[in-house]
């Protein structure tokens, strides 16, 4: 981590620089004086003594609590902090936001630890790896070495306090001289990262000033407690972060986990906001928790718990514990840094989401009320930290050695991916595990295995390691539940009461990349390389001077990448519909991309060798056009791709997250721009200029109310004249819509097995004799209920691979289903099913799902194309793109832009 240097166009925009006039600049600052007035003195701590340091006030012009700051004046604050007590507190820049933002954490402690940061930092990075040091030298770290406790704010925009919450803690722990402090400052090293997701925080704060009045309103029907779409929850591309921390798709996941792989605090606060009619949550967490974490590790959760209680009760707030937010999945912040043997937690204060909130109950919470609670869990958590910090040195050395030990004796000790098909999503997940702390190995030779053998290239990934617990996380095929919980979770839902399932109960990255794995109890004994980080491998043009062109082989993202760079280069590329072998004898799957010289520009060659090293493709010589099988150049199945121009609907009624994480990967994936249109203005747009539109999934009111019969209209003539209309999750809802849908498929009703006595409509119904509590619940069912609702599964599905938009696709797929849309197959005479679930047996992969919904998704589609006129639909009935980790699907959903914008027909 390089020290953070601040410049003027990293930290442009300020919140005054965001009003849209002088007025409501001068509204906003007679808001925020009117905030200040009523605001209490943030922070408070007993007896505490301070020494002369900047406040809040000094460097900002306004009380700590009396304003929401700016991602800027954050920066600026903790700039002044740094210039003041340079010994006690530094300053690192870990990355940047997608627009220009820094992320930064302060690292703050003693003059003396501070001074040897970097030694303390290289100690906690030997503990963490048994393997380097000597039992003795391990017991000589965890007596010297301080604790260590890192305070994230604000992973949501719109969650304001903690952000300002830890511009208090750090004045607090710089100025305040009382002997409480002091002591926690000598035996911990406190970091803060105080903002999280900048850019989110800025379009919170912009638009709450942009909408306050002549006096904050505590009303929660007011204006400024109600944010326009996108909220500030998300970042710039719309995702929510705290579920990013497995996939690491953003790169503020990424510099974040970057930079705790080389400080290994010993506690990791998560800090948000929720609901302000609630009080304030921390650990411990609700039920589940994640079979690799540890008792030890729960017990520790504990203590924070306990303290924190302490403290909370000192000062009068109310708190609650254990009853939501639990501990399964593992891609929130407060769960990943426990799989590498620190504690973690969640903390939640109840938010006013501006200056005042009044609760249900009439109380006016206030902005400041919100940055002293959450300061003082802070300041619980780090005197924790301080008097446990041998006990938490002690477990952390004690969790690393036990993974290496259990990765050593177990049933499973190593995890093999042959590598023979999807060299790029191989080579990405190998890249995600490294950067994650993980060590991977390439084969140097071929080598056997557990009865197999496997070529030089293969992945090997050794459990004996001191992150063992993090690798049976990613990638065992299924982290089960407990089995005490999924009982409760049955006796509710056949009570009609909802689930406690807080989040999806699969997310295995090889199913949801799609590729070859083989469990292994044994350690192959073969040389290996160390993988890096690095995701994209530069590719190559073999035979460069081939007299007739070129071609690459479908079927992973690297091709996919070749395919839109050379689009956007205008040059001539066509693909098969069918597999072809070439007069070298050289096989191509359907969908392989053939570039001839004929058509292209006179410097084809050099442009290819520069797309194959960005891109990672393999780009092959073709001596001539002559097959021996499949479609020749000039055939109807091998089409002509043309650059689409792609137009996604954006702001209401669209879901944040379906449209984010659509449009990220069409454009940092794909590396392929894309068109945010408006949905209102879809349904009366002249479409014309674009090819393929595509429907996010969508929250409330979906697109049948939002664009209307006039909309939908609208949309259908432009399908008709050669569109290709895509619809993503519950989007599909509008194309199976209406007097005359655009989709010849319907939503299913829950599927009923009983013979219930239908009820009669006047008088009496006949009489039946229930013999058990089976029967009785049986009897109680809602006969016109949709299906129960799913977290999220990982599903196997099947793949009609004799359809061109299924053009390189392996035979079977994993997709989520998460929810409860079920469709009905599309009949022949309509479309094709191109991929559905298998069957009831086959189709959970991964994951809980309730036994009605396993039987009822059984052998339904996961995507379906019929076509309309010169154009078609293609629907997806999941998300193809759900979180942006669907890597396994990424090459179905380029097929159904530039595949499907090929076999459209309209006038060109």
């Amino acid at each position: 981590m390089k020290p953070l240097v601040f410049t003027l166009s990293a930290i442009a925009l300020s919140v005054s620089s965001s009003f849209f006039s002088p007025l409501a600049a001068a509204t906003a600052a007679q808001s925020a004086q009117s905030a200040e007035q009523q605001a209490p003195t943030v922070p408070e701590w007993p007896q505490a003594r301070y020494q002369n340091t900047p406040t809040v006030e000094d460097v900002l012009g306004y009380p700590a609590g009396a304003r929401i700051s700016s991602p800027a004046q954050i920066s600026e604050y903790f700039q002044a902090l740094a210039e003041a007590h340079p010994d006690q507190i530094k300053l690192f820049e870990y990355g940047e936001t997608w627009q220009g933002r820094p992320l930064f954490y302060a690292a703050i402690g003693n003059a003396e630890n501070i001074a040897k940061l970097n030694e303390i930092e290289a100690g906690m990075r030997q503990l963490a790896d048994p393997r380097t040091i000597t039992a003795r030298q391990a017991q000589q770290l965890v007596e010297s070495l301080p604790a260590s406790v890192w305070i994230a704010s604000s992973v949501h925009g719109n969650e304001i306090s903690p952000a300002e919450s830890s511009m208090v803690t750090a004045w607090h722990l710089l100025s305040s001289t009382d002997e409480r402090t002091v002591s926690m400052l000598n035996n911990t090293i406190v970091y803060l990262d105080p903002l999280q997701n900048p850019d989110g925080r800025e379009r919170f704060v912009s638009r709450y000033y942009a909408t306050v009045g002549l006096e904050p309103a505590a009303d929660r029907l007011s204006a400024e407690h109600n944010e326009p779409w996108p909220n500030g929850r998300t970042n710039h591309y719309l995702f929510d972060m705290n579920r990013d921390w497995i996939a690491l798709t953003q790169p503020e996941t990424q510099g974040r986990i970057a930079a705790l792989l080389q400080t290994y605090p010993l506690i990791f606060i998560d800090s948000h906001e929720m609901g302000g009619d609630l009080s304030y949550y921390f650990t411990p967490e609700a039920h589940p928790y994640n079979p690799f974490i540890t008792t030890e590790q729960r017990k520790g959760l504990n203590w924070v718990g306990e303290n924190n209680a302490l403290w909370f009760d000192t000062f009068g707030f109310d708190y609650f514990t254990r009853e939501i937010f639990d501990a399964f999945y593992p891609g929130y912040g407060a769960s990943w840094p426990l799989y590498h043997g620190s504690l973690s937690a969640t903390y939640e204060m109840g938010s006013a989401r501006g200056h005042h909130f009044r609760t249900r109950e009439g109380e006016v919470l206030t902005y400041a009320d919100g940055v002293q609670q959450n300061f003082v869990a802070f300041m619980a958590t780090i005197e924790t930290a301080s008097q446990r910090r041998q006990d938490l040195l002690q477990r952390f050395y004690e969790y690393r050695q036990q993974g290496i030990d259990a990765g050593g004796r177990g049933a499973v000790r190593s995890y093999i991916f042959p590598n023979m098909r999807d060299i790029a999503g191989n080579r990405k997940l190998m890249a995600l595990l490294s950067e994650q702390g993980i060590e991977v190995g390439q084969a140097q030779d071929n080598f056997r295995a557990c009865g197999n053998r496997y070529s030089e290239g293969a992945y090997v990934v050794q459990a004996s390691q001191p992150a063992y617990h993090l690798i049976r996380t990613l990638l065992d095929t299924n982290v089960p539940m407990d089995e005490e919980f999924l009982a409760e979770q049955e006796r509710l839902r056949a009570n009609n009461l909802p689930d406690q399932i807080y989040d999806v109960t699969a997310w295995s990255l090889p199913l949801m990349f799609n590729l070859d794995m083989d469990v292994c109890n044994q350690q192959p004994r073969v040389a290996t390389t160390a993988v890096t980080d690095e995701r994209i491998v530069a590719g190559s043009v073999i035979n460069a001077d081939a007299e007739f062109g070129y071609a690459v082989a479908w079927g992973d993202m690297n091709a996919g990448r070749l395919l839109t760079a050379a689009l956007r280069e205008g040059l001539l590329v066509r693909s098969a519909d069918m597999a072809f072998t070439h007069a070298s004898g050289r096989e191509y799957p359907a969908g392989s991309l053939v570039i001839p010289r004929a058509g292209n520009p006179d410097n084809l060659t050099a442009t290819l060798q520069k797309l194959a090293a960005t891109t990672g493709a393999t780009v092959e010589g073709l001596a001539n056009s002559w097959m021996r099988d499949g479609p020749n150049v000039g055939s109807v199945n091998m089409k002509r791709m043309h650059a689409p121009n792609i137009a996604l609907l954006w702001d209401q009624p669209t879901n944040v997250l379906s449209a984010g994480s659509t449009r990220f990967v069409i454009e940092r994936e794909f590396n392929y721009p894309v068109t945010a249109i408006r949905s209102a203005q879809a349904a009366s747009a002249d479409l014309s200029h674009y090819q393929v539109l595509i429907l996010p999934a969508t929250t409330g009111a979906g697109y049948e109310q939002w664009l209307g019969e006039r909309g939908r209209e609208n949309i259908r003539q432009w399908v008709e004249r050669g569109g290709v209309l895509i619809t993503l999750g519950n989007a599909t809802r509008f194309a199976v819509a209406g007097e005359q849908p655009l989709l010849s498929s319907s939503l299913e009703k829950k599927a009923q097995v009983s013979d219930l006595v239908p009820l009669a409509e006047q008088g009496r119904t006949d009489g039946v004799i229930i013999d058990n509590d089976d029967e009785h619940q049986r009897h109680i069912r809602n006969p016109n209920a949709n299906p129960d609702w799913v977290s999220g599964i990982i599903a196997r599905a099947s793949v009609d691979q004799e359809h061109w938009l299924t053009a390189g696709i392996h035979e079977q797929l994993h997709a989520m289903f998460i929810g409860n849309d079920i469709y009905t197959p599309l009949r022949i005479n309509h479309g094709r099913n191109v991929v559905n679930y298998k069957g009831a047996d086959e189709v959970l992969a991964s994951g809980y799902i309730w036994a009605e919904n396993r039987e009822q998704i059984a052998h339904k589609p996961v995507l379906m194309v019929q076509p309309h006129g010169r154009g078609m639909v293609v629907s997806f009935t999941q998300e193809p793109n759900f979180r942006a980790y669907l890597d396994g699907m990424h090459m179905l959903f380029m097929n159904s832009i530039f595949r499907s914008a090929a076999h459209a027909t309209p006038l060109r």
